[in-house]
């Protein structure tokens, strides 16, 4: 094989136009690995004349919320779902823009999807400045200008079916199964929960063993369900305009952190001095009991279920595995009701072994003036010890959102802390933090906190060194074991790191779950 030569190179995009969340990827061929995760929200916002004012993540922000009610913009999302065959289900989603099709407005929204990874490679990567010479003109009427016209279409866009996807993720985060028998996929989504069974005799081939399955009931109807609960809840009430804000705030974040049917759970959605005794809205949160939130998500358990027995009836293989994907697969509740009737039907299930949160710790960072985060924080600026300006407050990630772990992989980032104390022993304190929400890359524990609970505090006595004040460096260091998270702190003396136990070669560490 000769080396190529030419002057020119292909680059792949993948859209994954999601109903609830999007993303795009880029590929060159023959680059080994692909990005992370990058999701943005698959909104859109247009004027009076029909013209899109915001899309996806500047959508989202409150500056633009305010905007668009100040000036009547329509808020399009959901909309992919209008794709589909028209039902009773349909007939409950937002209604589409004035004088704006289904295809109208997924044309506009790829077409943001594109224009936004076409600026990212120009500025970011080496060559990404030749993309400049394209045409601009591509018609707007076909999939949002990423061609031309259907000849061009046909020739550059394939379609990849969600099964296909699906399985390819699944192989990519080693989730294999005996050759000869079958596994089957649910791609648990925000609109649609999607199911397709597959065989193969090797983990590059695969044949489909059984008729793929579609159902509209995905995560955004557990907020549907919750929404109209909400609304009945507080009907007649000084609270029943704030029904659709109390359901927005339940699909932000209870919604992926509930798990357990026995325990009560809480929507933050207001301040300190909403109280309301009688509806169970305590300092600004709604106590709802778990019996009740697990309703929301019944529907949606049982529909999946359902559609595993049938197509494990249907196929042409024996199924012996499930696997679930999906951002509605990141749902603790949902796995685990998932997981118990599946054991009964004695069927292995399990999720790809990619983290959908991210781990961290909280602790103060340099002040940069140059950064205006830290100038809109300049009133904590403080002098540590050695003298250093520095701010409080920061989230210091030790495990990304979508990183592949592993029961041997560990996950490490070092830290200081001083005193003026002269202690024998140092007591190090870590509080080990989980983040939930949607940002991939949070930094502020004040700019989403409801988002981030405690998960654990990981405490440990070793010695601080020091003359004027007292410092000790030391390690957090996480790893994922088969059904839990590990933590462990570790520290040098004597120029070793100690060991006495839980991985080897780590130091114990008292560990304090709370409640998540």
């Amino acid at each position: 094989m000769t080396a190529y030569i030419g002057t020119e190179r292909r680059l792949v995009l993948a859209f994954d136009v999601g109903t609830t969340y999007s993303g795009i990827s880029f590929r060159y061929p023959g680059q080994e690995h692909v990005g992370g995760d990058s999701k943005t929200p698959t909104v859109l916002y247009y004027d009076m004349d029909g013209k899109v004012c915001a899309a996806g993540v500047e959508a989202a922000g409150e500056e633009i919320v305010d905007k668009a009610l100040e000036h009547g913009w329509f808020k399009a999302e959901w909309f992919k779902m209008h794709l589909g065959p028209k039902n009773s289900v349909q007939r409950c989603l937002p209604p589409l823009p004035p004088n704006k099709t289904v295809v109208d407005v997924m044309g506009d929204y790829m077409r943001y999807l594109h224009q936004s990874a076409k600026i990212y490679i120009q500025e970011t990567h080496p060559g990404g400045a030749a993309l400049r010479t394209a045409s601009p003109d591509a018609a707007g009427a076909i999939l949002g200008g990423l061609v031309s016209n259907e000849r061009d279409a046909g020739a550059r866009i394939r379609f990849v079916m969600e099964g296909e996807a699906s399985l390819n993720f699944c192989i990519r985060n080693d989730l294999i199964v005996k050759p000869g028998s079958g596994v089957l996929i649910v791609d648990a989504g925000g609109g649609t929960i999607d199911l397709s069974a597959y065989s193969g005799e090797s983990s590059s081939q695969f044949e489909e063993v059984a008729p793929a399955q579609c159902h509209l009931i995905g995560s955004i109807f557990v907020t549907q369900n919750a929404c109209a609960f909400i609304e009945g809840l507080l009907e007649d009430s000084k609270y029943a305009d704030d029904a659709d804000h109390i359901a927005e705030c339940f699909d932000k974040s209870t919604k992926l952190r509930f798990k357990d049917a026995n325990e009560p759970t809480f929507i933050k959605f207001g301040t300190p001095r909403d109280q309301d005794v009688g509806l169970g809205i305590r300092s600004g949160q709604l106590r709802l009991k778990g019996t009740d939130v697990a309703s929301f998500f019944d529907p949606s358990v049982q529909c999946i279920i359902r559609a595993i027995v049938e197509m494990r009836r249907a196929s042409l293989k024996p199924i012996s595995h499930v696997f679930l994907v999906g951002g509605f697969g990141a749902s603790d509740y949902l796995f685990s009701k998932l997981k118990q009737a599946l054991e009964r039907l004695r069927l292995d299930f399990c999720r790809p072994d990619t983290h959908l949160r991210v781990y961290g710790c909280g602790c103060t960072t340099m002040y940069d003036p140059s950064n205006a985060e830290h100038v809109r924080r300049v009133s904590k600026k403080f002098l540590n010890l050695p003298g250093v300006a520095r701010l409080p407050g920061f989230f210091n990630v030790i495990l990304p959102k979508n990183e592949q772990v592993s029961e041997k992989k560990e996950f490490r980032k070092s830290y200081v802390q001083h005193s003026r104390e002269p202690p024998t022993q140092f007591t190090i304190t870590c509080e080990i933090l989980c983040y939930q929400g949607h940002d991939p890359n949070p930094q502020w524990l004040d700019t989403d906190s409801a988002n981030i609970p405690k998960t654990c505090a990981v405490v440990r006595k070793t010695p601080g060194y020091g003359k004027k004040y007292y410092s000790t460096s030391y390690d957090v260091i996480l790893t994922f074991g088969k059904t839990e998270l590990q933590a462990q702190v570790a520290w040098q003396e004597n120029g070793k790191e100690k060991s006495l136990s839980i991985l080897a070669g780590r130091g114990p560490a008292k560990i304090m779950y709370d409640d998540i």
